[in-house]
């Protein structure tokens, strides 16, 4: 692996700290990607569409932070719906240990890094 991909994260609001810890297992490593997300706890407008649009147009590729917050997040179904107009792989990983939701659509593996690094060599 040459350079660094750019990975997009759609995940549910509700799984923030989930975010947040793949964040953090990306700077504390040698991370293979750099990190984009475009939450925001206020309603999806249509400069916030356009904004995460160009950002997903930017992005190799997306990973998808799965939950059974996942079924209701109107802003991470977007961003998956928008990376698949956009043309861009995405990959769903299971947000928590004892939580298998499905996401349809969505091929899901465990969170581990050798999964994570296994999608972005797919890039």
């Amino acid at each position: 692996m040459a350079d660094k991909k750019v990975v997009f994260i759609a995940f549910a609001i509700e799984d923030e700290k989930q975010r947040d810890l793949l964040k953090g297992q990306s700077l504390n490593t040698k991370s293979p990607f750099e990190y984009i997300d475009m939450s925001v706890k206020q309603p999806y407008d249509k400069e916030w569409k356009e904004r995460v649009r160009t950002r997903i147009k930017r992005s190799d590729g997306v990973i998808a932070l799965v939950s059974k917050n996942s079924l209701t997040s109107s802003g991470q179904k977007w961003e998956i719906q928008c990376a698949r107009e956009e043309g861009k792989k995405v990959r769903g990983i299971w947000a928590y240990s004892d939580d298998r939701t499905n996401l349809e659509g969505v091929y899901t593996r465990v969170w581990t890094w050798d999964n994570i690094k296994e999608f972005i060599d797919s890039l």
